[in-house]
């Protein structure tokens, strides 16, 4: 009898995939009212540096860290609407909608620039080159998420990226899949010999693993 893979037991909420609420920092988000940066941390959670917000109000408040921010700079200097934003300026940490928080452009290093305005509305092109609508209302981040090139430093040893993987949730040391027995892997068992079938287009999300059926079969004809 053949076993869940390892997409299809992430699911199921076990400790081995399980990351500990405990570490995980209130919602990041733009607030509307004047503050300044108090401090710059460094979370296991997230890839890019994190800007500690004090508000006029005196509450606090979390938002991704820009390269060249420093502690006692105005929020008001990277935070802004997109209609605020001028044209050709890179842009990150981007809301698809008004007030709903950070979504486009969060890695280090990534950013989009502002084409063009269209009414209330700004066309962005983002890092994959392809453009996107915006309303003039969402807010971003102007500058380059800071942290860019962290992932050009190597591990030095197993410990360190054993315990990295381990606070996101993923399983390490993985195993080749073709390595795998029969029963632990679709791909397992390579030893028969027997080519794997392709898999349906029609099967769930955990069980489409391999090629997925082609749309069509046969000589294309000319």
């Amino acid at each position: 009898m053949g076993k869940n893979i390892i997409s299809q037991r992430r699911g199921r909420g076990s400790s081995t995939y399980r990351v500990r609420p405990l570490k995980l920092l209130p919602r990041m988000g733009f607030s509307r009212k004047p503050g300044c940066v108090v401090d710059i941390v460094r979370h296991t959670l997230r890839k890019s540096p994190i800007a500690v917000i004090r508000n006029s109000d005196g509450t606090t408040g979390y938002m991704p860290a820009s390269e060249g921010m420093r502690v006692g700079d105005d929020v008001a200097r990277f935070a802004m609407p997109l209609s605020h934003v001028p044209v050709g300026k890179k842009v990150f940490a981007i809301e698809s909608i008004p007030n709903e928080g950070p979504r486009f452009c969060l890695s280090p290093g990534s950013a989009a620039v502002l084409l063009s305005r269209e009414g209330s509305k700004v066309r962005l092109k983002m890092p994959s080159k392809e453009e996107k609508i915006f309303k003039g209302e969402c807010y971003a981040l102007i500058g380059v998420p800071a942290g860019e090139g962290r992932a050009e430093k190597p591990f030095m040893n197993a410990g360190r990226r054993s315990k990295l993987m381990k606070s996101t949730g993923k399983l390490y040391p993985r195993t080749s899949a073709v390595n795998m027995n029969a029963v632990d892997h679709p791909f397992g068992g390579s030893g028969t010999g027997k080519k794997k079938p392709p898999v349906s287009r029609d099967a769930p999300p955990g069980a489409k693993v391999g090629a997925i059926a082609p749309r069509r079969t046969g000589r294309r004809k000319r």
